[in-house]
């Protein structure tokens, strides 16, 4: 692959000059030179490079694997039958604060260019609780119902609450007004007895017609990384009737969620058609999801992703494209073919970008959010495209000087609203969690 063939010659031509300079000095130097230049985000990551060969596009492919529909069935009639999104919003049991309610420091974590259109907080019980961390966003069509994924960070309550995922449905069809109901996600059991937990990273989801997809680890994963994604059916919510109980699955003659009141059964899985996990050492190899959006604009509909690499390495990371299906029997999923239901990326490219926390693809740009190379470093919004990368400017550290750095600190994923024209993203550290949204067209004026 040339292109990647490149980036390893420029990292091994740097590493020999650096060996040759032979000084202590030198190599402090031009550690601060850099460290500085990404810091403030001077940088661009340039144009996207395809990826095209069919040895590289092979690493995306995925494997369908459906649940067995009448083993779903019986556990919805076992469990009182399936409801939809409007009960479970209807049962909002939490309330999100509008901006003007947040505190300085969620308020800190904002854009500083472009400005946003609205932002919310969540309840302070929420916004506090280390357990959980907040990672993904997606919104129906009409952007009346916003739906936040966090994941269990296993701080407390021991091993086995590691990855647990559980979305916030948001009834956001007052903008004044949001509420949100808690849902864990679940995956009924291969022998028809229960269903068990989803664990994921929960780096990203997208939302299309009345299917919920979302990043997870697969039972083959060997580690912390979502190498997969699973789609869930968004009109066969089931309910829990024990509340009280760390369980998830059967208590004897009722269910258990982990204190949670609905449960969301997986429909569909897609895992790497390899058989192995994902790998998040380089670019090599099996991507790993670190977030995932929908683009509606392609034909069909699609789904697109990127792997996550940190800030301060050297490696690219990818951003590819799985279509959707659009006949009515599969609605939702996604676009498989041959006797072994393989899916394939569609499109697949590399961007100079490191620590891409988002993708978002709209009308055949690519959104690509860049995180700071530290923690107190703001990220960077890029539309990129075969042709380069552009991104807003703002004032930097140096007098009268212009830094791409202006996008919110410690985002995450990204997802685009058609109704209202809204990005949306949220961020994730104590004591700076906030859901905002800024209109797409302020993003495209602001570009630098």
């Amino acid at each position: 692959m040339k292109h990647r063939g490149r980036h390893r010659r420029r990292r091994r031509g740097r590493a020999l000059r650096a060996s040759l300079a032979g000084t202590a000095l030198a190599l402090t130097a031009a550690a601060t030179l850099i460290s500085t230049s990404q810091a403030t985000g001077s940088g661009t990551p340039g144009a996207l490079s395809s990826i095209g060969s069919s040895s590289q596009l092979r690493e995306f492919q995925l494997r369908e694997s459906l649940v067995d529909e009448t083993a779903l069935d019986a556990l919805t009639s076992e469990m009182g039958g399936g409801v939809g999104v409007d009960e479970v919003l209807g049962s909002a049991n939490h309330t999100m604060r509008t901006e003007a309610d947040c505190y300085d420091t969620e308020k800190a974590a904002l854009p500083v260019e472009p400005a946003v259109a609205r932002a919310y907080c969540w309840e302070s019980g929420d916004a506090v609780n280390d357990n959980w961390l907040p990672q993904s966003v997606t919104t129906s069509r009409d952007n009346r119902v916003i739906v936040s994924g966090w994941t269990h960070t296993a701080r407390t309550g021991g091993a086995d609450d590691e990855g647990l995922a559980r979305v916030a449905f948001v009834d956001a069809s007052d903008p004044a007004n949001l509420t949100y109901r808690w849902t864990l996600l679940v995956v009924p059991k291969a022998d028809g007895d229960g269903f068990e937990a989803v664990r994921s990273g929960l780096g990203g989801m997208a939302w299309y017609e009345d299917k919920l997809i979302v990043t997870a680890r697969s039972p083959e994963s060997t580690g912390r990384q979502d190498d997969s994604l699973y789609v869930f059916d968004l009109r066969r919510f089931l309910r829990a009737d024990v509340t009280g109980s760390d369980v998830i699955g059967k208590v004897g003659d009722g269910w258990s969620a982990h204190h949670y009141r609905y449960v969301l059964p997986a429909v569909a899985s897609y895992s790497p058609s390899s058989g192995g996990g994902c790998d998040a050492r380089d670019n090599d190899g099996v991507p790993c999801f670190g977030s995932l959006s929908l683009d509606r604009t392609s034909t069909p509909p699609s789904v697109v992703a990127n792997e996550w690499f940190r800030p301060s390495s050297e490696e690219p990371a990818r951003v590819w494209r799985y279509a959707l299906d659009i006949t009515p029997e599969r609605v939702g999923l996604l676009t498989a073919s041959g006797a072994r239901a393989d899916v394939d990326a569609v499109q697949a490219y590399e961007t100079g970008a490191a620590g891409v926390q988002g993708v978002l693809s709209h009308k055949g740009d690519w959104y690509v959010g860049q995180a700071g190379r530290d923690r107190e470093v703001r990220g960077t919004l890029w539309r990129q495209d075969e042709d380069g990368a552009r991104a807003a400017k703002c004032a930097g550290d140096v007098a009268g000087s212009k830094a791409y750095a202006c996008w919110g600190r410690h985002t995450a994923s990204l997802s685009y609203s058609p109704v209202t024209g809204e990005v949306w993203t949220l961020t994730d550290p104590i004591p700076a969690r906030v859901l905002y949204a800024v209109r797409l067209s302020k993003v495209d004026s602001a570009l630098g």
